[in-house]
């Protein structure tokens, strides 16, 4: 029964000691920081950030892990029951009394997504994000123009933060052993972002639109949500080819195309 819960979770417990020092060596908790975790588990990173970080709030969904928890864990860890989804992270801050939080921790595989647009809408409260999660995200997080994996979660998240794979870490690092590769992946907001605005939905839906269907070239989406002579106008502006698809341009290009499609008249 236990174990079916956990996989319903989909979470996979860390079990190597070499891993989790890598880990906190990437993350590098200092006495001032205050540091979120997500899925706390059985607190074994949990128990090595709180060696070094200021304080570290434990967020863990299971209830059942709730208990041990709160019994284990040293004075400067805050085990909270909560579902990182829901979490209020402004709550969180204004209680830590610091410039912004850190969030980390062993992403269970079925939110990887959600929570990474959770950070994204949350990034004002943030300082950073080290995120172990399967490879495939974090290469669709970090993936540049012409990839496979480029699309608009990466587009968005590089905009705000800089993405990048620290290491890979292989299935039997985990109990039970995941079928796939995973990856730690850090997120270090920028002082400003590379275009003010395109975290706005707006410019998300111009990027699902964009990306809807890959193999269609990107004027036949986009004529979905604006008119041939309209996007005429901004493929002329911006010199791009007709032919072009979406993931073979930059995310300045991008951005220059939704911006100028909003300059043209309907």
């Amino acid at each position: 029964m236990y174990r079916s819960r956990r996989h319903a979770l989909g979470q996979h417990f860390l079990t190597n000691e070499g891993v989790l020092r890598k880990i906190v060596g990437a993350i590098d908790p200092k006495p001032g920081d205050v540091i979120v975790e997500v899925g706390a588990g059985r607190g074994v990173l949990t128990a090595r950030l709180a060696e070094k970080a200021g304080r570290v709030v434990a967020l863990e969904k299971d209830e059942r892990l709730i208990p041990a928890l709160r019994e284990t864990m040293p004075a400067n860890v805050e085990v909270v029951h909560a579902d990182v989804l829901k979490a209020d992270f402004r709550a969180i801050l204004k209680k830590a009394g610091v410039p912004a939080l850190r969030l980390v921790g062993n992403i269970p595989y079925s939110i990887s997504s959600p929570l990474l647009f959770r950070a994204l809408d949350e990034r004002e409260l943030l300082a950073d994000c080290v995120f172990l999660l399967q490879k495939e995200v974090a290469e669709r997080v970090t993936a540049g123009p012409g990839s496979k994996s480029y699309a608009p979660l990466g587009i968005l998240l590089q905009n705000e933060f800089e993405a990048r794979i620290a290491f890979l870490v292989a299935p039997g690092s985990f109990s039970p052993p995941p079928k796939v590769q995973s990856a730690l992946l850090t997120l270090r907001r920028r002082p400003t972002p590379l275009h003010p605005g395109a975290a706005d939905e707006p410019y998300r839906a111009f990027l699902r639109a964009a990306f809807a269907e890959r193999r269609k070239m990107l004027w036949k989406n986009l004529a979905r949500r604006a008119t041939p002579t309209a996007i005429t106008a901004a493929y002329e502006a911006l010199g791009l080819a007709r032919n072009v698809r979406a993931e073979q341009l930059s995310s300045d290009q991008l951005f220059a195309l939704f911006r100028a499609l909003q300059n043209q008249p309907c």
